[in-house]
């Protein structure tokens, strides 16, 4: 980048310097969404929550499909 572009640009700095950090944390997000050892700490808290009667039955059922969408997800974006 030459002495004139770059002071042409620098305005655009901060505008660049938050897409970048936009980007950063979308990557964060979805590392930790799709993370294998998040989903099955989920899955055994949606058991747990099963057994002490916190919740029924089908929406353990809906939630398990959730999270095993997620894990499937996850697995084809890593490929």
């Amino acid at each position: 980048m030459g002495f004139f572009t770059g002071l042409v640009t620098l305005p655009l700095a901060p505008v660049r310097g938050v897409v970048w950090m936009a980007g950063v944390l979308t990557e964060q997000a979805e590392a930790r969404l799709y993370d294998p050892g998040r989903i099955a700490a989920e899955m055994q808290q949606v058991a747990d929550d099963v057994a002490t009667g916190e919740i029924t039955e089908e929406e353990a059922a809906v939630l398990e499909e959730d999270l095993i969408r997620r894990l499937h997800e996850g697995r084809a974006r890593s490929l």
